[in-house]
């Protein structure tokens, strides 16, 4: 995919960190940090070397509204990819992302023998005609 995902960390409004334009890994080090299992084990140890053993990851999730409500509840601060969490101007949350920024290659995938419905076949051709294009 020619796009990447970008991370940052999901924060209340009102948590210091709000007024940051973009977060260091010493910005988290005092906060109680959720993340996804996997990025737990591999993004973030890429993100911040030897400083990751030094985040206080206090859980992770599978999807990250299950983080976000924690985040809301003011437990901590969600690491994650952008636009997963929907955040409006009214709403508690806001996004900062991290820096040096940290992106992951996007990808689509699917089993080697796969047997597509009619409706799923249609859908990856034309995400293949969409990426040809791009």
């Amino acid at each position: 995919m020619p796009e990447c995902d970008t991370w940052g960390a999901v924060i209340r409004k009102d948590c210091p960190l709000a007024e940051k334009a973009e977060i260091k890994v010493e910005d988290l080090l005092p906060y109680p940090v959720f993340c996804s299992e996997q990025s737990a084990k591999a993004d973030l140890p890429r993100w911040c070397g030897e400083k990751a053993d030094r985040l206080n990851i206090l859980a992770t999730f599978n999807l990250a509204n299950n983080g976000a409500v924690f985040v809301r509840e003011g437990l901590g601060v969600q690491l994650t990819f952008d636009h997963l969490i929907e955040m409006t101007e009214d709403g508690p949350l806001c996004f900062r992302p991290l820096s040096p920024a940290l992106y992951n290659k996007m990808y689509v995938i699917w089993k080697k023998y796969q047997v597509f419905t009619p409706a799923s076949r249609l859908l990856l051709e034309e995400v293949k005609k969409a990426l040809k294009t791009s």
